[in-house]
């Protein structure tokens, strides 16, 4: 079982969710947590029966909302032991990122567009700790400026983060909105109306998290099946 966190405040609930039908659509088993203050999982993933706790089945992807920490969950679905092949952590707060021990997790991505707020909140939910995570930059931003690329180093210098050589950029389109917005009026998970920017940014994430050879298979799932 792997641990992926995806960290920081900017709005990255259906950026999670089409990575995790990606990896659902090559059988792997997975498992996204929304830990995160405003809870969206809770309002665009269809559940029967929703509590303050609870996890519920959404496109092959098992879905948890409410929980603290992983033990919380293993207590709720009766188990000692996870069996997921992938957890996907959705995470925008400093106590969460310790209670979920993001330091130990396999990969963890920063999320993030070049507003201040996202940038400066979102580097307080790493904190400062002894020793410098290796995190993977998730860039969000109309132009992709070096400019903004310097500036993020810069805020970061004092956060307890290095940063990864790769960087995935997802260049800001008003079509990809759209996209997401009719997916989630329809409660489904379809890539064929992003933009190839979005589904190249999908893609390098998802080949990143699966670290296998199946380059053909998920480029075909993203680019290809259009459902």
């Amino acid at each position: 079982m792997k641990k992926i966190g995806f960290i920081g405040t900017y709005d990255k609930t259906d950026l999670i969710l089409y990575v995790a039908k990606v990896l659902a659509e090559v059988n792997k088993k997975v498992l996204v947590i929304d830990t995160t203050i405003l809870q969206k999982a809770r309002y665009i993933v269809p559940c029967i029966a929703p509590s303050k706790c609870y996890i519920t089945e959404y496109e092959k992807i098992d879905v948890a909302v409410g929980f603290n920490n992983l033990d919380e969950i293993k207590k709720y679905s009766g188990v000692d032991n996870l069996q997921y092949d992938f957890i996907l952590i959705d995470i925008d707060e400093n106590e969460n990122f310790k209670e979920y021990e993001m330091s130990k997790a396999n990969k963890n991505y920063f999320v993030t567009g070049f507003d201040s707020y996202s940038l400066k909140k979102g580097l307080e939910v790493i904190g400062k700790m002894d020793d410098k995570l290796l995190m993977t930059k998730v860039l969000f931003s109309q132009e992709m400026l070096e400019e903004e690329d310097d500036y993020l180093n810069f805020l970061s210098f004092y956060y307890s983060v290095r940063w990864d050589d790769k960087k995935i950029y997802f260049p800001y389109e008003s079509g990809d909105a759209s996209a997401i917005i009719e997916n989630q009026r329809t409660a489904r998970i379809r890539f064929k109306n992003l933009s190839d920017a979005y589904k190249e940014g999908l893609y390098a994430i998802a080949q990143d998290i699966i670290s296998e050879k199946n380059n053909g298979e998920i480029r075909k799932i993203i680019f290809k099946r259009g459902e």
